[in-house]
């Protein structure tokens, strides 16, 4: 059976486990009995595993409002 996309399918996946009827791998795979193996495959199941990190632009920088970038450079120059 599909698991919904974000929250909704970790609550889905721990509510299985929670009910002795999640398995590792396929139907046929032993019942999960870890707390921490629960969590791990709710997170796989619903796409959410994956780690965030900064986006960067071509030149390998992170990106910023042009106001924030021109405020910032502008109190540099005038500072003593």
């Amino acid at each position: 059976m599909p698991v919904k996309p974000g929250r909704a399918g970790v609550k889905q996946e721990m509510h299985k486990w929670k009910q002795g009827t999640l398995h590792s791998g396929s139907k046929k795979g032993p019942i999960v009995k870890s707390r921490k193996q629960a969590i791990a495959i709710a997170l796989s199941e619903a796409g959410l595993s994956r780690k965030k990190r900064k986006r960067t632009n071509a030149h390998g920088l992170t990106s910023m409002r042009r106001g924030n970038q021109h405020m910032e450079s502008e109190s540099h120059a005038y500072h003593w």
